[in-house]
């Protein structure tokens, strides 16, 4: 290990999850771990029940023949029965694998024949159908285990089973053998993996980074140093379980301080419920603090009069306050008057509107957020950070502190992480939090692990005063045809600000200008046409309208204003469908698979740098449910004029 850690060696006693929760239920056994919001009433869990559950399943687990390093793959919504199903798989010796409940049947497959899976834990009829559909090519699962019974009834596959019954089977071995949930965590060491997170995989298939208990733990200890969270604590676990940041909140952090976590009762419903619980702790992913930045300035466009007059004089206040915030400047006696009223007559009801009245520390991490996000939360007095991370280091290896915020970077590392930056520019970090290696690829493992650094693929820089600022994928930072070097991504962070853009795609590499094509927001444009009594029907037909074109023309002018000569966008289209994770456009974590992207759109790419100013489309698109479409339309391509 380098750099100082006060877990450098992990209390034995507590160096595992489960050892965690048997110590959190002897200690804090009434008080509430988890909550889960159904029929609209938020039902609690002790930390006992939560500690009884995971033993129960456990060693139904075992009496249906899991064995020390076997695999159970989870898949489903943020449930309670999600973190039971984890934490009852280390305690039996074994490893959990997260899968994206929105994966498509051919991602499931990969990823549990792949993981070597035993028994996979489904939440619903609708997971429960994916995993059926493929089951002769599944010939390693023992038991498909289902959470949730409703519409399961004529189901009469031989591997089915409940979870109640599987909790049943656990209790009835607890009655032959009392001792054995606590042999079988007492056997549990801070090096077993505890999970094999599959990464994004925007260039194929994904891999599965193998993550330790020793990882996962020093980790949250060292997060916790410059990001306190406590055990009064509420947070709200709203990102797919699969993922390594949300893993980080609620299992490693929240095992670790014994905060509540709180389940929404459908992903429909999050904001609402963030709203009912006002949580202190808050962690997403850019497009959520996007989405929230969107869905406030759609509200004030329909707002009365006076209401948006308001929010128009007070938002220009709180964005000084946060610019002299970031700059560390002294804020005058003037300002500060100016930002309590604003404060009182605007932002105070606002934060209590999204749910953020007792946030104390919130962060976002595994892309890049545009800084005019960042300057909108810290003007409503949100204290929004940056984290840097990667799922082969635990999630996190830099964050900002709250005296340091600079929107530009993603802050300086956290304690017991080295970071370095290679002669090529790529950014390399060592920890006791940096993964063991991929499961079963060798070559892969080897290719990002040299020498105990973990090599990112990210190019980025330290700025003087230690902040990391990252650039792009280095295989993203791009040329025009002159050498000019641009990011895409940096560009499309920007076109992301304005809340009409719910999508954003740069092409340039090799070429003699940039280009874009967007996505247009159908729900913020929609709203707009309606205000200008512009008739449209779907989707295709709002993002073909020329006013629509003009209203894109106007944001992407704004953009190009920020940016150097030689990478300002010449022409743009806007898409006739929004970018899908199920047509494969983009990861599960929402980043654009790139290559895909440019070689699914290549006839709207060669228009973009032809002389047509249409491009005519005759295509299928195919939709969750399986059905498809014929969409015949005719893209613009419209050409900007620059200063």
């Amino acid at each position: 290990m380098h750099g100082t850690n006060h877990l450098e060696h992990l209390n034995k006693h507590l160096d595992t999850f489960p050892k965690l929760l048997a110590r959190k239920a002897a200690e804090l056994g009434s008080k509430t771990a988890l909550r889960e919001k159904e029929f609209g009433i938020w039902q609690s869990t002790t930390w006992q029940q939560y500690h009884d559950h995971v033993r129960d399943f456990s060693l139904g687990l075992i009496s249906l023949g899991l064995e020390r390093g076997d695999k159970v793959a989870i898949i489903g919504n943020n449930r309670p029965e999600w973190v039971y199903a984890e934490l009852a798989a280390q305690g039996a010796g074994g490893t959990s694998v997260g899968i994206y409940q929105d994966s498509t049947l051919n991602e499931v497959v990969y990823v549990i024949d792949h993981s070597e899976a035993v028994f996979v834990v489904a939440e619903d009829q609708e997971q429960v159908d994916k995993i059926l559909d493929m089951i002769e090519k599944l010939p390693r699962v023992k038991n498909v285990i289902y959470t949730d019974p409703r519409g399961m009834r004529n189901y009469k596959h031989p591997a089915l089973i409940s979870f109640s019954a599987v909790q049943e089977k656990g209790r009835e071995l607890a009655r032959q053998r009392p001792n054995l949930w606590m042999e079988n965590v007492n056997a549990g060491r801070a090096d077993d993996v505890a999970i094999i997170c599959y990464t994004s995989g925007t260039t194929g298939f994904p891999k599965g980074a193998m993550l330790t208990f020793r990882n996962l733990l020093t980790m949250a200890g060292n997060l916790n140093q410059v990001d306190a969270k406590l055990p009064g604590d509420e947070f709200v676990s709203f990102l797919p379980l699969a993922w390594i940041g949300e893993q980080m909140m609620c299992m490693s952090s929240g095992l670790t301080i014994g905060f509540t976590i709180n389940f929404p009762e459908e992903p429909a419903t999050v904001m609402e419920d963030i709203r009912e619980i006002g949580p202190h702790l808050m962690f997403a992913p850019p497009r959520v603090w996007e989405n929230i930045t969107s869905t406030v300035q759609v509200r004030i466009m329909d707002t009365t009069r006076l209401k948006r007059l308001f929010y128009n004089l007070c938002m220009p206040v709180g964005q000084k306050i946060a610019d002299l915030r970031f700059k560390k400047q002294p804020i005058t006696l003037l300002w500060k008057i100016a930002y309590t009223l604003a404060y009182w007559t605007t932002f105070r009801a606002l934060k209590d509107r999204l749910g953020f009245t007792n946030i104390r520390t919130c962060s976002t991490g595994g892309a890049a957020l545009g800084p005019d996000v960042f300057r909108f939360f810290h003007a409503l007095g949100v204290p929004l950070k940056q984290i840097y991370g990667q799922t082969e280091i635990s999630g996190i290896s830099c964050i900002h502190t709250d005296d340091d915020i600079q929107f530009h970077t993603v802050g300086k590392p956290i304690p017991g992480t080295e970071l370095r930056i290679s002669e090529r520019g790529e950014i390399l970090s060592r920890s006791s939090s940096v993964f063991v290696g991929y499961y079963k690829n060798e070559a892969a493992t080897q290719d990002t692990l040299l020498e105990g650094w973990l090599h990112s693929g990210d190019a980025g820089y330290l700025t003087e005063d230690g902040h990391l600022v990252v650039i792009d994928r280095i295989k993203d930072v791009m040329q025009l045809a002159d050498g000019t070097q641009y990011s895409p991504q940096f560009i499309e962070n920007r076109l992301k600000f304005s809340p009409y853009v719910k999508e954003a795609v740069v092409v340039g590499r090799s070429r003699p200008y940039l280009t874009s094509m967007l996505c247009i927001d159908m729900g913020v444009v929609g709203k707009w046409a309606e205000g200008r009594n512009i008739p449209y029907t779907t989707y295709t037909d709002l993002s073909s309208k020329p006013e629509v074109y003009d209203l894109l023309h106007k944001e992407v002018d704004k953009v190009n204003d920020t940016l150097p000569a030689a990478a300002k966008i010449r022409k743009f289209v806007l898409l006739y469908k929004e970018l899908d994770a199920d047509d494969e456009e983009l990861t599960r974590t929402r980043k654009v698979r790139r290559a895909f992207v440019e070689e699914r759109y290549k006839q709207v790419i060669t228009a973009l740098y032809g002389e047509s100013q249409q491009v005519p489309i005759d295509t299928m698109i195919k939709f969750q449910d399986g059905k498809t479409a014929r969409i015949q339309t005719t893209l613009l391509v419209r050409e900007l004029t620059l200063a």
